[in-house]
């Protein structure tokens, strides 16, 4: 069993890091004033950024790469049961905003009782940025803080410097984001969408989805909840048709939580399609 794995909630911060005794923080020396930087590296793989110069409203399109090592995991927005999701920070006297970051399709990992939600292979997480003023060139530090897992689970810093002026993009920087765009999960269409969710007095999240019509076999289910919280299907799904009925357990929820008015996520992972959409509770 892994040991050494924290929930994301307590690894937002190098005083988290240090309290793990894990803790590894990448100094890269002299900054790579350029659109892809140098890959930063700690014993379970590497990451680097990646960007385009701005557009005329000042907005930059990028993507962290992270590669584990042979045996290693990174992780989703949501870890699962243990883990560190991926997060971007900028110095607070930075005039730019991360505006989203997207994920791949994860898997869902099991190691004895734990379920991790992630990557156990090369990575590309698009992300969009806004800038103030980009009437001269964008100047911007950005520390990258993922995790990387394999007997434990190891947290990894690492601080990178873009220079980014508009004088076109990179043929190769954009291949990559093009590439890294089509491996996202789709949104709720016709053929493949959430038709009904409801949230029982038994904490039970019934969920009814509509399948692509090639589907063979029950989809994957993962939801996500409030920060920190994922819920797993049991693959004892029920079929009619196109359309698949089942029950997801809904357990250690926050103290005194009410889902009524908020939104939780859903991704359905059915053969080489995936879909994400979001479960409104009125």
């Amino acid at each position: 069993m892994r040991t050494g794995a924290v929930r994301h909630s307590f690894a937002s911060s190098r005083a988290t890091s240090v309290a793990l005794g894990v803790a590894i923080a990448v100094s890269l020396g002299a900054p790579a004033f350029s659109e892809t930087t140098p890959w930063a590296t700690n014993e379970g793989g590497r990451m680097r950024l990646v960007a385009l110069p701005p557009a005329s409203d000042g907005t930059i399109r990028g993507a962290l790469q992270i590669e584990p090592n042979p045996g290693w995991m990174t992780y989703w927005r949501e870890p699962g049961d243990a883990g560190i999701p991926p997060q971007l920070t900028f110095p607070e006297e930075a005039a730019v905003q991360l505006k989203k970051m997207e994920y791949p399709v994860p898997k869902r990992i099991d190691s004895g009782d734990l379920r991790d939600i992630g990557y156990d292979h090369p990575v590309t997480l698009p992300f969009e940025l806004k800038v103030e003023d980009i009437s001269k060139p964008v100047k911007v530090g950005v520390s990258a803080f993922v995790g990387l897992c394999r007997n434990i689970c190891i947290p990894f810093q690492a601080d990178f410097a873009l220079e980014l002026a508009d004088t076109g993009p990179s043929m190769e920087e954009a291949m990559l984001l093009a590439s890294a765009e089509t491996r996202l999960p789709e949104p709720a269409s016709d053929d493949f969408k959430v038709i009904h969710h409801a949230l029982s007095d038994e904490d039970l999240l019934k969920l009814q989805l509509r399948l692509p019509a090639e589907t063979a076999g029950a989809p994957q289910v993962i939801v996500t909840g409030p920060e920190g919280h994922a819920f797993f299907d049991s693959g004892k799904g029920e079929v009619t048709g196109r359309d698949y009925s089942l029950d997801i357990p809904i357990d250690k929820l926050p103290h005194g939580y009410d889902v009524k008015g908020k939104t939780w996520g859903v991704l359905v992972i059915a053969g080489d399609r995936a879909m994400e959409s979001s479960l409104v509770f009125n």
